[in-house]
């Protein structure tokens, strides 16, 4: 594993205060560990949108990196079972609070430490799973903020067919080595059901195997491609776009990152919220607040995003329904309150 320092890919660097002088009682430095299914960088040395957002949060909370925080994270390179020993690193490294990334990763997280503080990104029924008596008061060492991605798969599926009425036959790319991901196809599979679609499950973690998976939706005569939300397809998001746009393939995301990068449409949270709403709960734990005492935060928007360039390179017309997002930038945007 590459022992890349997290800030290293944020380029966060220069948002480092001065040190503090010699004359004075250096201040307590706080390890945050972060645990990630993979790196979001396209190459190494890439900046992370979602870092940068949560070291810009935490300097408008007060804290300086490198000042009154460190960084130490371990990223699993897509291989999910990895996650466990990954977190009981970090927690050999006397973290002071760790900080998954992802249901998985949270899970992970949780069932290493009972006691050592835990925010969570991207949460996934955390009072059914046992990590939190109650979103409103969890009670334990966890909280954070829970996603709603498997509740948004109707919508993801009804987004298709408005946008491809002809459409009979869908390609889904999933994660062969993270098991959540059947119940997230099952989803699927219900869905499109429903609209009179067929599926074909494809996946890989690595750039042949999403090759290869391209491969096999051309074979199978795939009308569009589901990516369903994973680190592997959001690390290769470039990758997958150009192969998605190659193959004249429409694709769906469930982050809009993957939209900029050249993918036709995304539904879901926005990951860079998510991650400065994080560094909020970082900063009151760092101030004395228990974790047990913070309510666990359901998303409240949920944004449709369009790419218009790659809608008019695969000669697709938005639906009418959809035509006021579209303007002439790259992307447009919906954002829906609950």
């Amino acid at each position: 594993m590459k022992r890349r320092q997290l800030i290293l890919a944020l380029g966060a660097g220069a948002l480092a205060g001065p040190l503090a002088s010699f004359s004075q009682q250096p201040p307590r430095v706080w390890r945050l560990g972060f645990l990630a299914p993979a790196m979001s960088g396209t190459k190494p040395g890439d900046p992370s949108p979602y870092g940068m957002a949560f070291v810009r949060a935490m300097q408008a909370e007060g804290h300086t990196y490198g000042v009154d925080y460190s960084i130490e994270t371990r990223a699993a390179d897509g291989d999910y079972e990895r996650l466990p020993a990954l977190a009981a690193e970090l927690l050999k490294l006397n973290v002071d609070i760790l900080i998954p990334i992802s249901p998985p990763a949270v899970l992970a997280a949780h069932k290493a430490s009972t006691t050592v503080p835990i925010v969570g990104i991207g949460m996934h029924d955390p009072v059914g799973t046992g990590m939190a008596a109650s979103l409103a008061r969890p009670g334990g060492n966890a909280t954070g903020l829970a996603t709603f991605y498997a509740e948004l798969i109707p919508k993801h599926i009804e987004l298709l067919r408005s946008m491809l009425p002809k459409v009979s036959r869908v390609a889904v790319f999933s994660n062969a080595g993270k098991a959540t991901d059947s119940a997230i196809e099952a989803k699927v599979m219900d869905a499109g059901k429903k609209l009179g679609l067929r599926f074909q499950i494809v996946g890989g973690i690595t750039r042949d195997e999403m090759s290869r998976a391209f491969a096999a939706m051309k074979r199978e005569r795939a009308g569009a491609v589901v990516a369903l939300a994973d680190a592997s397809v959001l690390r290769e998001r470039r990758l997958f776009a150009d192969l998605a746009l190659k193959n004249r393939l429409p694709s769906f995301f469930a982050t809009r990152e993957s939209v900029q990068a050249g993918g036709l449409a995304s539904y879901g949270e926005n990951l860079v919220e998510l991650f400065a709403q994080a560094a909020k709960y970082v900063s009151k734990i760092m101030k004395g607040a228990k974790p047990g005492d913070l309510p666990i935060e359901q998303p409240t928007k949920f944004s449709l995003v369009l790419n218009r360039t790659t809608a008019k390179a695969l000669k697709l017309t938005i639906p009418q329904g959809h035509q006021d997002l579209v303007v002439d930038v790259l992307l447009a945007e919906l954002v829906l309150d609950d």
